[in-house]
């Protein structure tokens, strides 16, 4: 995009609510604040999304689509079994870096936090990135664990949203490096049995 050129109204409303929603609260952020920050009206925003729970919905979308694709990229550069299970960690990692969505912490453990009794296009989305994550660590846990895949699954899995977590805590210093280790040890432990 050359710098003469201005994003389109949908997309300011996207980038708006990418940055202000999940940093200051889906309920706690007023539809005005939204309209302001995208430099558009209450009606363009109805007219592209319809509510602010659908914008939600596609902010949401967009983040699950971008997470995704990082963490494709390093699954295939991954050269083992243990380097495919692990490169959630990986991913998160050049996620937290490099890609355009400011958050504290999770978008999508913060959404379900927030809105325990969310629309259903925000519930829809969420529990997209649930399937994803369960999905993919017991896929990838079978050729370690054996008949014990979903045990092992569940234990990447809870170190990895512990890993989430304990970026609000500021503790411990390097959470991916903790949770990776945490998970590579639950894998070994299976792996041996």
């Amino acid at each position: 995009m050359t710098t003469g050129q201005r994003l389109s109204a949908r997309a300011r409303l996207l980038k708006a609510a990418d940055q202000v929603l999940f940093e200051d609260g889906i309920r706690a952020t007023p539809v005005d604040a939204l309209l302001q920050q995208a430099e558009v009206s209450a009606a363009t925003l109805y007219t592209h999304f319809g509510s602010k729970d659908a914008l939600v919905a596609e902010a949401l979308r967009v983040r699950l689509a971008d997470w995704q694709g990082v963490w494709d990229q390093h699954i295939v550069a991954a050269s083992d079994d243990m380097g495919r299970l692990l490169a959630v960690f990986d991913a998160l990692a050049s996620y937290r870096r490099d890609q355009n969505h400011p958050s504290r912490w999770c978008a999508f453990l913060a959404a379900a936090t927030e809105l325990p009794a969310a629309a259903d296009e925000i519930s829809a989305v969420l529990a997209a990135d649930t399937e994803l994550l369960a999905t993919r660590l017991l896929h990838f846990s079978r050729p370690l664990a054996g008949a014990r895949a979903q045990d092992l699954a569940a234990e990447v899995l809870l170190a990895y949203s512990g890993t989430l977590t304990a970026f609000l805590r500021g503790y411990p210093h390097s959470p991916i490096d903790v949770g990776r280790r945490l998970a590579r040890s639950a894998a070994q432990a299976h792996n041996r049995h």
